[in-house]
């Protein structure tokens, strides 16, 4: 794949994964990409993951033809991009290696490599003259971590973003980018959405028609509409008018409730209503709803006189990247001793500004008359979407 007439895709696709992190559940794989420029001299971003090595050495082989790299520019340090930095500087030792200060600093964690002459530290703004190429190196801390930086190729106006602009999945998997891109952002970095928001502030000032992602398919085409995806996502606006019911339930019984006030939500208010069931989906999805829609309902059964796992789990994520500016229900099942409303009442007063409704709704074991009642109430009360804190 060519991304210009200097510069070449080289990465690779791993298939058959199907956990990335440890955490984030994959149904269509993961793409690990790296970029060749060739210019006078010749320039590698990145390389890939343990697993996807061979296939990337041999891609790298094949589009050097004999030559040797000059530069190795390394846009984030962590092992699914940098495994194979100690494989490349033992094979082309004349090779130097492209970070800031930090990259430097994290890099000695992970290689025992001599760079006393092949180190080459960056700072904001300083460029690589390769040639026809021009590369400006842009700092991107925590981004998703400290070392993090970008370079725009000033001559074809590409913008390799690193982690940023990623998605899950293989490359040759056909499925819309906004939803992965979502469940890829909100798990990764989602907390920072401050230091995404001074990213885009400099990004502005770019003319860019290009963007390179360490993740999923590169961006030629409508560009606005995935800058303006991370606007939404780093201020931690809602994307859509809508109600996510979240919920965490043991025997059924407060899954029944959540899908009756569905119901009753779908038939009293125009807008999008979608539950989930905890127990047996995706945690980082139902985290994407949470932050794409402008209202949530947790509903969740007691257990242990505390909260049940499912919803504590859940709860604790949201307030992990910084969850804000919703309006929040609470509908709590407990056959003696209800106690999973207080518990996630507490959890919800520890993030910021959520408009939390009032009165918690209360279900003895089974739902009744008195909670359609209470949730036809309710409803009214979130129909107007989140206030603004």
């Amino acid at each position: 794949m060519t991304i210009s007439k200097d510069i070449i895709y080289i990465g690779a696709s791993d298939k058959d994964i199907n956990l990335f992190e440890g955490q984030y559940v994959l149904e269509n794989g993961m793409a690990y990409n790296s970029y060749l420029i060739k210019d006078e001299e010749y320039v590698i971003f990145d390389t890939v993951d343990e697993k996807v090595t061979g296939q990337w050495l041999q891609k790298l082989s094949e589009e050097l033809d004999g030559e040797s790299p000059d530069y190795l520019i390394v846009s984030h340090m962590e092992p699914d991009h940098a495994y194979n930095i100690g494989i490349l500087a033992e094979k082309y030792p004349d090779m130097k290696i492209v970070g800031n200060q930090i990259t430097f600093n994290i890099l000695s964690n992970f290689f025992d490599i001599d760079l006393s002459k092949r180190k080459v530290i960056v700072s904001e703004g300083d460029i690589l003259d390769i040639g026809k190429h021009k590369l400006q190196f842009i700092m991107a801390p925590m981004v998703h971590w400290p070392e993090v930086m970008m370079t725009y190729d000033q001559t074809d106006k590409v913008l390799f973003s690193a982690d940023a602009f990623g998605k899950f999945g293989a490359l040759d998997v056909d499925e819309e980018w906004d939803c992965e891109a979502r469940r890829y952002y909100f798990g990764i970095v989602g907390k920072y959405g401050d230091q995404v928001q001074a990213l885009l502030k400099k990004a502005a000032n770019l003319d860019i028609q290009t963007i390179c992602p360490l993740h999923g398919p590169v961006l030629k085409e409508n560009l606005e509409h995935y800058i303006g995806k991370y606007k939404t996502w780093s201020s931690y606006e809602p994307e859509e008018d809508g109600i996510f019911i979240a919920c965490s339930s043991i025997y059924g019984n407060t899954l029944k409730a959540a899908n009756k006030l569905a119901e009753i939500l779908r038939e009293k208010e125009n807008k999008k209503v979608v539950v989930a069931d905890l127990t047996r989906e995706d945690w980082a999805e139902a985290v994407e709803d949470a932050f794409r829609y402008s209202t949530l309902v947790v509903a969740s059964s007691s257990y242990n006189m505390g909260l049940f796992p499912p919803m504590e789990h859940f709860l604790e994520n949201l307030k992990e990247r910084n969850y804000q500016k919703r309006k929040v229900a609470i509908i709590e099942n407990g056959s003696w001793a209800p106690s999973a409303g207080r518990c996630m009442k507490k959890m919800l007063q520890e993030m910021k500004n959520l408009d939390i409704i009032e009165p918690t709704i209360t279900i003895k074991s089974t739902m009744n008359e008195q909670n359609v009642e209470e949730m036809n109430k309710l409803a009214q009360g979130l129909g107007d979407g989140p206030k603004n804190p």
